[in-house]
């Protein structure tokens, strides 16, 4: 977990933006030594929401399949998919 002071991003934002391109990861800005927000570069922030949709898409899908919805196996998955394919 990477921890920079306020006045770090506010004096050396160039630095603390290549840290976080080259990083990856958010990096946590403190204020008077209290975490006060995150920075982390646009691959990362699209990356993290892209999962964040995907999990979302999977968990309404298995809450689908608990309250009953009809599902089909891989085999009959893979079948609609040719269909799809070929209709194009």
């Amino acid at each position: 977990m990477l921890i920079k002071p306020s006045t770090s991003l506010r004096n050396d934002y160039g630095k603390i933006s290549m840290l976080a391109r080259e990083s990856q990861e958010p990096i946590y800005i403190t204020k008077n030594g209290e975490g006060d927000g995150v920075f982390m570069s646009i691959e990362a922030f699209e990356r993290r929401e892209a999962m964040i949709n995907m999990r979302e898409k999977v968990m309404l899908a298995e809450q689908e399949r608990i309250s009953g919805a009809k599902t089909m196996s891989v085999a009959e998955a893979r079948e609609k998919l040719q269909e799809r394919l070929n209709e194009i």
